[in-house]
């Protein structure tokens, strides 16, 4: 018990800064490793509210999970919010599988419970083997150096506090709390490539060489570090050469003066969508000339011609590039945004034009990422007032706009989270609620 509370205290002071005066929501599935994470966080003075997503994948097995957090959370005095999903619906909304339904489902309702409860963060409860599970899957897909270096402490407003507890630990808390936990049947079965690894690969890789599971995480320990050396090198790279953003790179210069070029090159057009083979073809005769690229998800073009390609971010002409902006004043590029900021919502009257779109301030929350770029393919939105999520290529055509409308459209985007189609749809996401103190409005000028 006193480990699991020693590690977790140690990556809370060292890795991550959780706020003590907002809910946490914590997702809990009932499984050792969320019950664990609540009752510790809760343990630790963390004003915690719990979440549980019933996906209804289970049958009966679905509603004893949903019942034993029901009492749990009664038994720890947490407040508990539950929500109901319709995988098989979604699925066929969007093509996704299961796994990738489910997960979209239960982070956008992760979402909005942060926006009605006035949250700051949501804690997950992946530990130290998750993490070496996603290192392996990585590394069997083929990947580069961030996908070697596992799960983060943070991605946006994501949390987990246990990544650095391992799963005997979790085992030995529970046991000196006396808490009981529930156990997901189908964990044992081998349908996903998880699975299989979890329950074949690595008990096997662990008994035939003892320790390697606790070498591979110093391994990924030290790619972490390494990376913040190789994102510098990637840098230098883009001001020697050229990069996306500067719209052509040097190709021909790089692949007589650098001997990793393939790998720069790679990491110079990856932000634009194209992969390994494609800067692999280009740099197998960089003096040609007339051959094109397209990025697989259609978002870019290359152009190669006498050992310079030229990168056209964004098919048929759209300007693909995004604009990283700040919420602190008026926005004045790439088009005009007058930003307000109101201290108290008491007054607030919102209005109807998809012109103005009004933000509880805890979208701020995080240090998140704000950018405003145009539509690309598949880009989907959760609109205001609406269940459920929508391509934003169909409200476009519910708006009969022509194609150069839908390629001057902009997009206002947090940690790549769509909140606002301007001129067309808002988002249901930092709603102005009746928990909101201050709010931000944003005006089309």
């Amino acid at each position: 018990m006193e480990l699991l509370t020693h590690t977790l205290r140690r990556t809370l002071r060292m890795r991550l800064s959780l706020r003590r005066d907002a809910p946490l929501v914590v997702a809990v599935s009932g499984g050792a490793d969320s019950v664990a994470l609540l009752a510790a966080l809760a343990d630790e003075g963390y004003p915690c509210v719990a979440a549980h997503c019933n996906f209804h994948l289970r049958g009966d097995e679905s509603v004893r999970d949903m019942r034993f957090v029901e009492s749990l959370t009664e038994k720890l005095g947490i407040d508990l919010y539950v929500k109901d999903f319709n995988v098989p619906a979604a699925m066929a909304e969007t093509g996704e599988s299961v796994e990738m339904a489910c997960r979209r489902l239960r982070y956008d309702w992760f979402d909005e419970l942060l926006n009605t409860l006035g949250g700051a963060d949501v804690a997950v409860g992946h530990h130290r083997e998750d993490n070496v599970e996603t290192f392996f899957l990585n590394l069997a897909r083929g990947t580069g150096i961030a996908g070697l270096t596992g799960m983060s402490y943070r991605r946006g407003s994501v949390v987990r506090p246990l990544l650095d507890c391992t799963r005997a630990q979790i085992e030995a808390y529970l046991a000196g709390r006396g808490l009981d936990y529930v156990t997901d049947s189908t964990n044992a079965e081998n349908d996903y490539m998880r699975n299989r690894l979890r329950n074949r690969l690595l008990p096997y890789f662990d008994d035939l060489m003892p320790g390697a599971l606790e070498g591979v995480e110093r391994t990924m320990a030290m790619l972490t570090e390494a990376k913040s050396i190789y994102d510098k090198a990637v840098e230098l790279a883009a001001e020697r050469y050229g990069s996306v953003d500067s719209g052509s790179i040097d190709v021909g210069r790089m692949a007589e003066s650098d001997a990793n070029a393939a790998t720069l090159l790679f990491e110079l057009l990856r932000p634009a969508g194209f992969t390994r083979t494609q800067s692999d073809n280009v740099l197998a005769d960089p003096m040609r000339s007339g051959v094109a690229f397209e990025a697989p998800a259609g978002c870019s073009r290359a152009e190669l011609s006498r050992g310079v390609l030229t990168i056209v971010r964004g098919i048929d002409g759209v300007d693909d590039r995004e604009y990283e902006i700040t919420l602190d004043e008026d926005i004045a590029e790439p088009l005009h945004i007058a930003v307000t900021k109101h201290e108290s919502a008491a007054a607030f009257v919102p209005e109807k034009s998809q012109r103005v779109l009004c933000l509880d301030e805890s979208v701020l929350d995080g240090s998140p990422r704000l950018c405003l770029r145009h539509w690309r393919r598949g880009d989907r939105i959760r609109p205001f007032g609406m269940s459920g999520s929508r391509l934003v290529s169909d409200l476009f055509s519910d708006a009969k706009m022509t194609a150069a409308q839908k390629r001057d459209t902009w997009l206002l985007t947090r940690d790549d989270r769509i909140l606002w189609v301007l001129g067309v749809r808002t988002s249901a996401h930092f709603p102005v609620g009746k928990r909101t103190k201050g709010y931000i409005e944003l005006r089309i000028k």
